[in-house]
C-alpha cells in the first residue's frame, strides 16, 4: 500500500518541530490524484531505523539495476541528525577505491554522484535541505539530456549530466544506508535515521508519477523557490512591507530579517548566489493599499522573481480597510506579482503579534493574519506563519520582550523572523552564522 499523504493543514507534521510547517508543504486538497507510477526495477519497502553503523545489503538484487543508463532513483526517509554523508543507496565497486553511483543527504541537501575509477562522471548538491526530521521523499531522474532532482514532487535541480549506473561498470555491491569500497572494507557515509523506501526505475518518471510515489507534495512555487535557491542563474529577490520589514528604528542598529535573509542566500549559499539579489522596499506605515498604488515603483520595476510580502499591522488599524477590503487586497496582490514579466513567485508572510494592551487600536490583528491564510490557501501561496509560530513558540501568548514597542519586533525579533523565513523555504543550516546566530 502506497504510503502518501497530503497535509490539509499548516502544521501536521510538526509536533516534534520547534518551528512549524507553513502552507509551503500542502498540497491543494482539489487537485486530482497523480497517476501512479510503472513497477520500479528494484523496490525495497521495509521501513527501517539506522543508527549509523547499521544497513541492509541488496548486493543480490544488483543485477536489477547494474547497466541502467537512464531511469529514477527514489528515497523516502526521515534524517535524525546532521552529517556530511549520509548514505540512502549506493551501488559500488567494492574492489575499488572510487567507483559508485550514489544518492545521499549531505549536511541536510541531497546529493547525487556517480563514479568511476576515481573520475567523477556527475556530483551535484543542492543548496536546500531536508534534515527537518520530517518524511521527505526525493526521486533523481536520468536521461540522455540531463539530471533531475525532485525533492516532494516538485523538480528542484537540474543539471546536463548524464551518467547513470552504466557509467560505473563493474559495480559489486548494492546497499541502503552505507557505501562500500576497497579503502573503507567495512563501509563509509552510513546513514542516521529512518529509511522507509527505496526504488530504482528503468526509465525517468514524470512529474506527475514522482508526485504518486511521494508521501507528500509541496506546493508548486515552494518548488519554483527551491529551484531558484538551487540554480546559479542570477535572480531578484523582492521583500515588500510595512515599517517592519523596512527595518526601521526598532532594530537598534542590527540587521532586519530581510537582511539576514540577504546574508544567508547571497553569501553563505555561495558564490554564485552573490549575483542574486535582495531588494527591500518596505515602507513605514504602509498597508496593502498603499502597495496596490505603488505597485509599479515597489515591485515590479525591480523585475523580481520571488516577491515577500508582509503587510496587515496598519491595515488592522484603517478604517478603510476592513477585513473584507483587505482579503481583495491580498488576492489583487498575489494576482499582480503572478502577473510580472516571467511569472513571478508571490511569498506571504503573516506579520507578528503585538501588545494589544498598548496598541488597542491593533486588537483585531489576529483575524488579519487569519484572513492572510485563507488566502494564501485558496490562492496556494507560500505562506510562512510569524504570527502563529511567535504565539507557539511562547505558550500561547504574545512574546512581549522581541517587541521592542510592543509592535515593533527588535533585533531578536527580527532575528526570530529571519530564522523562520529561511527555515520554511528550506536552506536552514545550524552551523551557518546567520541561522546560528543569537542575541544576547
Amino acid at each position: 500500500m502506497r504510503r502518501r499523504s497530503v497535509l490539509l493543514a499548516a502544521g501536521t507534521l510538526t509536533a516534534s518541530l520547534a518551528t512549524p510547517f507553513s502552507r509551503a508543504f500542502v498540497a491543494s486538497p482539489a487537485a486530482p490524484a497523480p497517476a501512479p507510477a510503472p513497477a520500479p526495477v528494484l523496490d525495497h519497502r521495509v521501513e527501517r531505523d539506522y543508527d549509523g553503523r547499521s544497513y541492509t545489503d541488496l548486493s543480490s538484487e544488483l543485477g536489477k539495476v547494474r547497466g541502467l543508463s537512464s531511469g529514477t532513483v527514489l528515497a523516502t526517509f526521515r534524517t535524525t541528525s546532521r552529517n556530511l554523508a549520509m548514505t540512502l543507496i549506493s551501488a559500488s565497486d567494492a574492489t575499488k577505491p572510487a567507483t559508485d553511483v550514489t544518492a545521499r543527504v549531505s549536511a541536510g541537501r541531497l546529493q547525487f554522484s556517480v563514479r568511476h575509477d576515481g573520475v567523477v562522471k556527475q556530483n551535484h548538491l543542492t543548496r536546500t535541505m531536508y534534515d527537518d526530521g520530517a518524511l521527505h521523499t526525493v526521486a533523481i531522474t536520468v536521461t540522455d539530456t540531463g539530471t533531475t532532482f525532485h525533492a516532494d514532487g516538485r523538480p528542484v535541480l537540474t543539471a546536463s549530466a548524464s551518467h547513470f549506473f552504466d557509467s560505473a561498470p563493474g559495480l559489486t555491491a548494492l546497499d541502503i544506508a552505507r557505501n562500500l569500497d576497497s579503502e573503507h572494507p567495512g563501509g563509509e557515509g552510513f546513514y542516521t535515521g529512518t529509511i522507509a523506501r527505496v526504488a530504482v526505475y528503468d526509465r525517468a518518471l514524470s512529474e506527475q508519477e514522482i508526485a504518486a510515489e511521494s508521501v507528500r507534495v509541496d506546493l508548486a512555487d515552494l518548488g519554483r523557490i527551491s529551484a531558484i535557491l538551487n540554480s546559479d542563474t542570477p535572480a531578484v529577490w523582492l521583500t515588500t512591507g510595512d515599517s517592519i520589514t523596512h527595518g526601521a528604528l526598532w532594530t537598534n542598529g542590527w540587521r532586519s530579517y530581510a537582511e539576514h535573509f540577504q546574508e544567508r542566500v547571497r553569501w553563505e549559499l555561495g558564490k554564485p548566489k552573490n549575483s542574486d539579489f535582495v531588494i527591500d522596499t518596505g515602507v513605514s506605515g504602509s498597508t496593502t493599499k498603499d502597495l496596490l498604488a505603488k505597485f509599479t515603483e515597489r515591485v515590479s520595476v525591480f523585475r523580481p522573481k520571488v516577491v515577500s510580502i508582509m503587510l496587515g499591522t496598519n491595515d488592522a488599524a484603517t478604517a478603510s480597510t476592513g477585513p473584507a477590503v483587505y482579503r481583495a487586497n491580498l488576492r489583487s496582490l498575489v494576482n499582480d506579482v503572478r502577473a510580472l514579466p516571467g511569472g513571478a513567485i508571490p511569498l506571504l508572510q503573516t506579520p507578528n503579534p503585538v501588545d494589544v494592551n498598548r496598541w488597542p487600536n491593533r486588537a483585531a490583528l489576529a483575524d488579519y493574519a487569519r484572513i492572510m491564510r485563507e488566502v494564501a490557501a485558496e490562492l496556494e501561496v507560500v505562506l510562512i506563519d510569524h504570527h502563529a509560530h511567535w504565539l507557539a513558540s511562547n505558550g500561547g501568548t504574545v512574546p512581549l520582550g522581541l517587541l521592542a514597542d510592543g509592535l515593533h519586533p527588535d533585533q531578536r525579533g527580527h532575528l526570530l523572523l529571519a530564522k523562520k523565513m529561511v527555515r520554511d523555504l528550506r536552506v536552514f543550516d545550524p552551523a551557518s552564522r546567520v541561522c546560528g546566530l543569537t542575541i544576547p
